[in-house]
């Protein structure tokens, strides 16, 4: 028996998930061990009545393809049946399928997912859903607290098979075949190529296109293997995206779609090997969300360009709240805008996290897909593609980015000093201006471009993003930043040098 510290067991809160090492490694023990995860799920049930007065709790548990999953599944299942649940045993899931089984017929009172992203194959994580959606922060972490010293319950449970990723791809095709309206085959004539990374996303193609006449015969890497051997399943790595590319250009694909390894988030690629993703699939996705919502407002991640803004309000007619990094922040805040009357159909993250209204404000990179190869359909038999719908958008000339370490305990109260002291030295500098609207970190427009500071998410980081309209034009602003940053002794500023020699 592993004793339980409370101050690791605390830890473990990322976000609103619950995240940590789930095999050794050189540099890391297993922090997300059996005990760890029967008493985070003994909690989660026992909160979850005490929450909802539900005493036939049912839950349904799914996993990615980490090689951790079986045994992190099993201590879960053996904890809900020790609670007295009735538990649905889902297998190889996609976190958005986990949340559709709370709202589906089969009515699941909660969900776990177990998955840890795009991060390497030693993590893994818990990710619980309730049917108003994920928990929130503060919710994750009441349940860590009730999770240390509790003692395991004692009642009898069921557990049962449930193939529901055969209902949720019913559910995409169905999406599909609505949004295309070009009836009982849609795809047919179209080649699709799905880039699964070895992740949980292998059912995209064979369950979910291939039965609406898609040629999906390009497809890579369906394969579930939690070592990912090809590459990072994560739509922001470089490497994840060349390998799209690749396959379309190789196998003559009209669109690529590229998952994450538990299929939330997605980037695409069209025919000619153009990479839609950051802000071209935030274009895209707006594109889609504000066909049928005039004057709708969308709501991002701090990240996007000045490009991105002039496309969504003067070509879309929209509106756009730039708002923190997150996929929770941006959900949360566009949950609250409609609950106080503002029209907005989607929230959406660079990152590929996206969320529209339509679909339970569910990060779900599959029903994006299913809404862009939609789409994609309807506009070959028109003669265009999908790259029409985003031609004019104004993309930036030069893009950087530097992560600076912070090398101090308390990262979060530094950072922020950081940040305070270079607003105020922004605010006297001749051509830099504020951002008024900003809501993480400082935002300073310049002459033919901006950057951004902000403390991340997680991590004792402080990304520096810079964004120019004319090559070499970031040079001098980098420069300026670096002195200004070797002013604070607990940084790393190294990511400079690497930029500058690139």
């Amino acid at each position: 028996m592993q004793t339980i510290i409370k101050d690791e067991l605390l830890k473990l809160k990322s976000g609103s998930d619950i995240r940590g090492c789930a095999v050794e490694t050189k540099e890391e023990k297993v922090t997300l061990s059996d005990e760890v995860v029967g008493s985070v799920c003994t909690a989660f049930a026992r909160w979850y009545r005490a929450k909802f007065k539900d005493e036939d709790l049912k839950i349904a548990v799914g996993h990615d393809s980490r090689i951790s999953a079986e045994r992190i599944k099993k201590a879960a299942v053996e904890a809900f049946m020790r609670e007295g649940a009735f538990v649905y045993d889902c297998g190889l899931c996609a976190t958005p399928a986990m949340f559709m089984a709370v709202v589906s017929d089969i009515k699941a009172d909660a969900s776990l997912e177990i998955t840890a992203s795009h991060h390497p194959y030693q993590k893994n994580g818990l990710k619980f859903f309730i049917p108003r959606g994920g928990l929130e922060g503060t919710e994750v972490s009441e349940i860590l607290e009730l999770a240390y010293d509790i003692e395991p319950g004692k009642r009898s449970g069921k557990v049962v098979e449930y193939d529901f990723m055969s209902v949720y791809s019913a559910h995409l095709r169905e999406v599909i075949k609505s949004f295309a309206d070009l009836g009982e085959e849609p795809l047919k004539g179209l080649k699709i190529s799905v880039d699964s990374g070895n992740g949980a996303g292998g059912f995209y193609a064979e369950k979910v296109l291939s039965p609406l006449g898609a040629d999906v015969s390009g497809s890579r890497f369906s394969e579930p293997d939690g070592m990912f051997p090809n590459h990072i399943p994560n739509p922001e790595n470089e490497k994840a995206m060349e390998s799209a590319r690749d396959m379309v250009l190789s196998t003559g694909s009209d669109i690529g779609i590229v998952f994450d390894t538990d299929v939330d988030r997605m980037g695409c690629v069209s025919s000619d090997g153009r990479e839609i993703n950051r802000n071209r699939l935030v274009a895209l996705a707006s594109a889609i969300a504000l066909r049928d919502e005039p004057g709708g407002t969308v709501v991002t991640d701090s990240l996007t360009s000045d490009g991105l803004r002039d496309f969504i309000e003067n070509e879309l007619g929209g509106k756009q709240l730039r708002f923190k990094r997150g996929y929770r922040n941006v959900i949360d805040k566009a949950i609250e805008l409609n609950s106080s009357g503002v029209n907005c159909p989607l929230a959406i993250e660079t990152s590929g996290h996206a969320a529209l209204r339509e679909n339970y404000f569910l990060d779900d990179g599959a029903y994006l897909a299913a809404k862009i190869i939609a789409l994609a359909a309807r506009l070959k038999k028109q003669g265009g593609d999908i790259c029409s719908l985003i031609s004019a958008l104004k993309e930036p000339q030069e893009s950087i980015e530097v992560r600076v370490p912070i090398l101090f305990d308390d990262f979060a109260a530094y950072g922020k000093s950081v940040i305070d002291r270079l607003g105020a030295y922004a605010a006297n500098k001749a051509g830099w201006h504020i951002e008024k609207e900003n809501y993480e970190g400082v935002r300073i427009n310049f002459s033919g471009g901006w950057f951004l500071l902000r403390l991340s998410v997680h991590d004792p980081i402080l990304p520096l993003n810079i964004e120019c309209e004319e090559k070499g034009a970031a040079a001098p602003v980098l420069e300026e930043i670096d002195n200004f940053l070797s002013g604070f002794e607990m940084l790393d500023l190294s990511g400079f040098n690497k930029v500058k020699n690139d």
